[in-house]
């Protein structure tokens, strides 16, 4: 049987894990032991923590693995592409590895090579803003982080210092950027990479908690841009996978689009989006089953995009107070067919980032506005 390594055993690498198994693979799956999905249902697995790449690597050579892949975590993507490299497999290389991991690098291959992207700094501290010409506001967030952790939009220099060392506080590498802020409304953009060729997949709206956290509340796919926008995105977005060097995985990018239709770069992860948008929201939209199509570009196989099954208006909806649990109760009331999967947990508090979220529930309907009445921006106020 052929062997597919798998980094991660959350619930983000489930789908990813039971595709696997269902494509005939064993799966043999390396995460720190937390008594995580993953744990219980690979094929095999093995208690290394995700960052110990050269351990992970010792085992992966001795197993023979055919592959190595992850979703929706630049942490775990790091040690997937040095694997890769080490033994000749797919995926991306170790300089577009770090472009797509440190926000830093990033920004610096965008500005080298004209991809519009915010302007931004690194920084240890305030200190090192002397004497820069900051138009505020400003964005500061981690150097290597994802999912809202530490973000926050500032409004004048004095708050600065708190903004900074809440980045660092939630980053690896204890840095932090102080970003110039892109106005518009927020999108993400997936694709699949195999030898370098980009496949647009799905273009994501994303709703946020806005300033100063920017905290993600719900998506929908597809993006209801018009034909002429969702070109344009597509090509800039392909030009910047081309500025990263990926060739050979899932990409995530987050952009924004402003009132006059300039598209700014937020950044870009060289693996699928988490939120639920790749592993269900895509194939739900679309038809294209997102996570067989990592698993195929991992092996080296040509990636099968042919639909699986009929498209419809995706999207999900995250439980951050008792307002969403009222909507949640009205979408069952009032469409019960709509409802994907749902997963409701008490609220003991507030959220601070992704992570800390009350569950969510995801919906499909036929009608953009359908679908529309039931995510974050409308029908509120008629919500008692």
């Amino acid at each position: 049987m052929k062997k597919i390594a798998i980094i991660g055993a959350s619930y983000l690498q489930e789908p990813l894990i039971r595709k696997a198994q269902e494509m005939g693979y064993e799966t043999h799956v390396f995460a720190w032991a937390a008594g995580d999905i993953g744990e219980k249902i690979a094929d095999v697995f093995y208690p290394i923590s995700i960052i110990e790449k050269d351990e992970i690597l010792e085992v992966c050579k001795e197993l023979g693995i055919d592959g190595i892949c992850t979703i929706a975590s630049d942490l775990a993507a790091i040690t997937v592409n040095y694997v890769a490299d080490k033994l000749g497999l797919p995926g991306n290389s170790w300089d577009a590895t770090e472009k797509s991991t440190n926000k830093h690098k990033m920004r610096n291959a965008f500005e080298e090579n004209g991809d519009p992207s915010p302007k931004s700094i690194m920084v240890r501290s305030a200190d090192d803003l002397a004497g820069a010409d900051l138009t505020f506001p400003v964005i500061v967030k981690p150097l290597d982080r994802s999912g809202s952790r530490g973000i926050t939009k500032v409004m004048r220099r004095d708050d600065l210092d708190a903004a900074i060392e809440a980045a660092k506080e939630q980053g690896f590498e204890k840095m932090a950027l102080v970003e110039e802020f892109a106005t518009g409304q927020e999108y993400s953009v997936e694709f699949i990479s195999y030898h370098g060729e980009h496949h647009f997949l799905a273009m994501t709206k994303k709703y946020t908690t806005g300033a100063p956290r920017f905290i993600e509340t719900g998506h929908m796919e597809p993006a209801p841009v018009d034909e002429e926008t969702l070109n344009r995105v597509k090509s800039v977005v392909c030009r910047a996978l081309d500025s990263l060097g990926i060739t050979d995985s899932a990409s995530h990018s987050e952009l924004k689009i402003s009132e006059k239709g300039v598209i700014r770069i937020i950044e870009i992860g060289g693996r699928m989006g988490g939120d639920f948008i790749g592993s269900d929201l895509v194939r739900l939209s679309s038809g294209i089953d997102f996570v067989r199509a990592v698993v195929q570009v991992a092996v080296g196989e040509v990636p099968d995009l042919a639909p699986v099954c009929d498209p419809k208006f995706a999207g999900v909806r995250f439980i951050f107070d008792d307002q969403d649990i009222k909507v949640f109760e009205r979408v069952k009331k009032e469409h019960p067919e709509y409802i994907i999967a749902s997963e409701i947990h008490e609220i003991t508090g507030e959220v601070s980032d992704s992570s800390t979220r009350f569950g969510y529930f995801m919906m499909a309907a036929d009608t953009k506005e359908g679908l529309e009445r039931y995510l974050p921006w409308s029908g509120e106020a008629e919500i008692g």
